[in-house]
């Protein structure tokens, strides 16, 4: 299929595009490496009057850690950037988001989509919208008013839904604190499918006990979910094995074609344990 028609705008700089965002509103939408925005427009399920493409905008590829220790990404860095980034661009204790980009797509998909682009869609089964919300990632906007840092729990409203104003772009993704002992995994029909049901954690440990966690899923609600109740069963000193079952009793998953909610149960028990796991072996 092909796209309803549209007026194709390309940025010079931040400034301009979200002048022009502003101008345009609603009927348009940004476009870096589209690789799900063209997508949902061949199919007709997105209608945009105006592409502003800011693919352009190089002060928006960038991959570094800060002077706090922080990783900060540019909106327009792309997936395979990060998966193959050497462990000096990464940083110590970062590695949770280099080997999650393996199960981003393919690697067409990997070279042209970018970070930036997949947070703003927002896809609840995403693999970096599941990590920002494990990490506390803060997202960096920029529009006519000026800049302003959203933090992950306030930055996902539901499918495919942010805290962007129609006139903002995001240009940097910062995660404030290294995870040495984290891990993300997650189950798809076929390797490069959208996720089914995706698990990540986060572990305090010290080699030998842990003493707290953090557990995040995908693909079990409108956006990626924090999961109180399974971090309680790791702060009590509870099994890896209880915490996924914790982890399951908590949520309600939706069921579609892709599976049954007691389907997607059955994965987040068999997810969070192997990624706990996977995480206390790093």
């Amino acid at each position: 299929m092909k796209p309803a028609p549209f007026r194709y705008h390309r940025a010079r700089d931040v400034e301009g595009a979200t002048a022009l965002l502003a101008e345009l509103g609603d009927d348009a939408k940004v476009i870096a490496g589209g690789q799900s925005l063209v997508a949902m427009m061949n199919f007709r399920l997105a209608r945009p009057a105006h592409l502003v493409d800011i693919g352009g905008l190089r002060e928006l590829d960038h991959l570094g850690v800060g002077a706090d220790g922080e990783l900060r990404i540019g909106a327009l860095t792309t997936h395979h950037t990060v998966e193959t980034a050497s462990p000096r661009e990464l940083g110590a204790g970062f590695d949770v988001i280099r080997d999650a980009m393996a199960w981003i797509g393919h690697l067409p998909i990997r070279t042209r989509g970018t970070v930036g682009g997949s947070m703003a869609h927002g896809d609840a089964t995403a693999e970096w919208c599941l990590l920002a919300v494990l990490l506390d990632a803060e997202f960096v906007a920029r529009g006519p008013r000026g800049q302003r840092r959203i933090p992950a729990r306030e930055f996902f409203f539901g499918y495919y839904t942010t805290a962007l104003d129609p006139d903002e772009i995001l240009v940097e993704i910062v995660f404030p604190r290294p995870a040495p002992h984290a891990a993300l995994t997650e189950f798809a029909e076929r390797r490069g499918d959208f996720a089914i049901v995706s698990a990540a954690v986060d572990l305090d440990t010290d080699g030998r006990t842990v003493n707290s966690g953090r557990v995040a899923l995908g693909g079990v609600a409108a956006m990626p979910v924090r999961v109180p109740e399974a971090e309680a069963v790791l702060a009590a000193g509870g099994s890896f094995r209880d915490c996924a079952e914790a982890a399951a009793d908590a949520v309600d998953p939706p069921g579609d074609a892709n599976g049954s909610a007691h389907y997607r149960k059955h994965l987040i028990r068999t997810l969070v344990e192997r990624a706990c796991e996977e995480a206390m072996s790093r």
